[in-house]
């Protein structure tokens, strides 16, 4: 499969991952396309697959009592659509819905952790992915709280 760039999609994503590894992994993934709105995954569900996006968007989103849901991330082309298959309790932290139509392939979470059991090499590049994932979003969140609490130009925080 290819995106629009007729770049194979996730390569940029999957690109640290050993070749034959790589493409153990890739053949385990199933295309999918979702229309614009679909809620892929709600918080506190079981979480039993992943998703690279090959194009579209998609909003995660946390729920707030009396409120409703805020946006927190958005992932596009190329993101890694879930991490918390990987870890107990394997469930869902956040939601997601897509914004646009979206292409992406589907992982089986139980298959691509058994084929890690079987190969540790790609086991241990994986979670190496899905943990620079985690921390570029931690870093982009702490960005966004900064410029929501942080001290302004104009002088410190209320």
């Amino acid at each position: 499969m290819t995106t629009s760039a007729e770049r194979p999609c996730g390569a940029r994503l999957l690109a640290a991952l050993p070749a034959d590894e790589r493409e153990l992994l890739v053949s385990l993934a199933r295309t999918v396309a979702l229309p614009a709105g679909t809620r892929v995954f709600e918080e506190g569900e079981e979480a039993d697959r992943f998703w690279i996006l090959c194009s579209g968007t998609v909003a995660l989103d946390i729920h707030i009592p009396g409120r409703g849901s805020a946006v927190v991330e958005t992932i596009g082309a190329d993101g890694l659509l879930g991490w918390s298959w990987l870890c107990p309790p394997r469930q869902w932290h956040l939601g997601a819905e897509t914004r646009e139509p979206v292409l992406a392939w589907e992982f089986d979470a139980a298959a691509v952790r058994a084929l890690c059991a079987e190969r540790p090499a790609l086991g241990l590049a994986l979670v190496t992915l899905v943990a620079e994932t985690i921390g570029e979003r931690l870093r982009a969140t702490r960005t966004r709280l900064l410029d929501l609490y942080g001290p302004s130009a104009d002088g410190p925080a209320p």
